[in-house]
Parts: structure tokens; sequence; C-alpha cells
């Protein structure tokens, strides 16, 4: 009897032992991608929804870019699901975002996501050109904000 409660009592901690070692990715935070674009992500609402900005550095030079409003939603799951929307304010598009808040086997806070953008178009026959689809990697950016 006692060999099978330290076997029942091992097998849980086995399985148990994976969430209790996995940390919590909060998405909450300024984040940089590889092209140096960033956002920032403000506070969850209590059924996790979030705003924030994101400012591209992708684009060309004779813009005038400013950060623009992102609206999104996230699950609150140790490594959440994520989604979130940008309205860019110098360019009639919109993108969409949708991920996931990794941490990486040193620690490291990570958001993998994929994006489709949406330019205007002037006609329905050109839509087919309208819409791109790309991937980032953003990392949680260290320094002060400015």
């Amino acid at each position: 009897m006692v060999l099978t409660t330290s076997l029942l009592l091992l097998l849980s901690l086995a399985l148990l032992a994976p969430g209790l070692s996995a940390e919590q990715c909060v998405l909450t935070g300024w984040w940089i991608n590889d092209l140096g674009s960033d956002m920032t992500i403000g506070a969850l609402s209590s059924n996790g929804e979030f705003t924030g900005t994101f400012h591209t550095a992708v684009m060309t030079p004779t813009k005038d870019i400013k950060a623009s409003p992102l609206v999104g939603i996230q699950h609150t799951k140790t490594q959440p699901t994520f989604g979130f929307t940008v309205n860019w304010n110098y360019t009639e598009s919109t993108t969409v975002f949708t991920g996931q808040c990794f941490v990486d086997t040193e620690g490291k806070e990570i958001l993998k996501v994929t994006w489709l953008l949406q330019s205007h178009v002037n006609s329905i026959k050109d839509n087919w050109k309208a819409t791109k689809v790309g991937a980032d990697t953003f990392t949680r950016r260290a320094e002060v904000m400015e």
C-alpha cells in the first residue's frame, strides 16, 4: 500500500512539474523587433484586453512616421496567445498581428508573431496586391523609454 501511494505521488509530481517550471510570459511592456520597430503594450484588463502604440522602422524616410495606436486581446495562460490590430496613422492601411508570448530556456521573453498588412487600393481589380503577409520576432526592450 505504501509503495503504491509513493508511486502515485511520484507520478503526480512528474505530471505536474512541467506546469510548475514554466515561467510566466507577460505581454505588457516595451518590445522591439530585429528591424527596429518597437511597440508598447499597456496593462491588461480583467478579460485580457489591452491597448498600446506601435512605431514602425520599416517605411520610406520621406514620411513623417509617428507611433500608431494598437488594440488587442490575449489569453491569460503562462505563455499566452494574443492578437492585436494597428491602425496606421500615416497611411491608409491596417495590420493585424497574431502570435504567442514565450519564455525561452534562458528565461528571456520572446513574442513570435505573424502579420497581415492590408493596404488601400483604388479599385477591386487591384485588391490582389493589397495584402502582405510576414512574420516577426520581438524581444523585450531593456532601455528606459524617453
